[in-house]
């Protein structure tokens, strides 16, 4: 009986001892973890807004919300974020938008996406990707670099060679691919001109 007791003690004091020493270790690493996760979302930011200042969250902003404004149009979108781009002074800018797409062909792919006050696309930043390498794994260096300053209300992919302001041209071979992106960017858009007061010229 002692035995036990002795056993089940010991048993005890390694289970406290562990839960000790993991909470320790995740107090440790929260905050490291926190601001590399803040490093990470100004520098996404930065990259499709360079000449604000600054970065805010807009206030108000619900993704529940977001998502009964694209449910009709756009059901397999999700804005994640909005930030507000700010000069030094303070003045809005424009915004850059947090878009998740489910219709990625290897899963869902995040992307951030800069957009003016006068309804230009500064250009998109992609977070989060697992599509097939040599094929959709290209939309970085195929699709990211044709949404730079480009101003459309609503953008379209073809594989015969864009012509148009709003054409984007297809990853040969990724078209679900490609199609995911382009509608996750259409979606960006289609909530900026019903919910931030803005429309491509």
């Amino acid at each position: 009986m002692r035995s036990m007791l002795k056993d089940a003690g010991i048993i005890v004091a390694i289970t406290l001892i562990a839960g000790l020493v993991l909470g320790g270790v995740y107090q440790l690493t929260k905050e490291p973890i926190a601001e590399q996760k803040r490093l990470k979302k100004q520098k996404a930011c930065q990259e499709v807004y360079a000449e604000a200042a600054s970065f805010a969250e807009a206030e108000g902003f619900d993704t529940e919300a977001a998502a009964s404004v694209l449910a009709a149009e756009y059901p397999s979108q999700d804005i994640d974020e909005v930030m507000l781009a700010q000069d030094g002074a303070g003045n809005t800018l424009g915004y850059v938008l947090t878009v998740t797409t489910h219709e990625g062909y290897g899963g869902d792919i995040q992307f951030t996406m800069g957009i003016t006050n006068e309804g230009t696309l500064n250009g998109i930043s992609l977070l989060s990707i697992a599509e097939t390498p040599g094929l959709g794994m290209r939309a970085e260096e195929v699709l990211k670099p044709q949404f730079g300053g480009k101003s459309a209300e609503k953008y379209e992919y073809t594989k015969t060679g864009a012509v148009a302001e709003n054409q984007i041209d297809a990853i040969s071979g990724a078209t679900i691919t490609t199609n995911a992106v382009v509608n996750g960017v259409n979606a960006g858009l289609f909530y900026f001109q019903n919910e931030l007061g803005g429309a491509a010229e």
